[in-house]
């Protein structure tokens, strides 16, 4: 059985988009999900690291996403782990990150999932674009330089 149940706070991060990705903007959005998929959930049986949102139509999803079922759940509720999930958000800004995807090398990637102090699922959405290797090496040496002056400042 898995950990135990998470009623608020965050659930899962994606550490992995803030290194491939230059996250310009930042907007908070709820999901449309069934109630097998928020039981899964709050067990923290998800995974948002390969994650993305795409757009269909008017709407937005995010697809990617795995949500693996509870091995104690009923064989009655069945649904796909790696389904797109539509993505509640209002018409307005729903228009702007349809502008933003349109832009080149622009991408839409989760950052965070997480329960608000209502209970609610919320998934903190990230509008980056692609760092290139050069990028990627300047944010190691950053943060390698900012561990190794924490060191020398405690030192003091």
């Amino acid at each position: 059985m898995p950990r135990q149940i998470i009623k608020s706070g965050q659930v899962s991060e994606n550490r992995k988009a803030r290194y491939s990705y230059s996250i310009e903007d930042t907007i908070e959005a709820g999901i449309s999900l069934t109630g097998a998929e928020i039981k899964s959930i709050r067990y923290g049986l998800v995974t948002i690291v390969d994650g993305f949102v795409q757009r269909r139509g008017d709407n937005l999803f995010l697809a990617g996403v795995e949500i693996q079922k509870l091995p104690t759940a009923a064989r009655i509720v069945n649904f796909d782990e790696r389904r797109s999930r539509q993505l509640l958000l209002h018409r307005n800004q729903i228009n702007r990150l349809i502008g933003k995807l349109q832009e080149k090398g622009a991408t839409i990637v989760p950052l965070k999932l997480y329960f608000n102090n209502r209970g609610k699922l919320k998934v903190l959405l990230g509008v980056g674009y692609g760092k290139n290797k050069v990028d990627k090496r300047e944010t190691i040496k950053q943060r390698e330089w900012d561990k190794n002056k924490a060191r020398i400042l405690k030192g003091k």
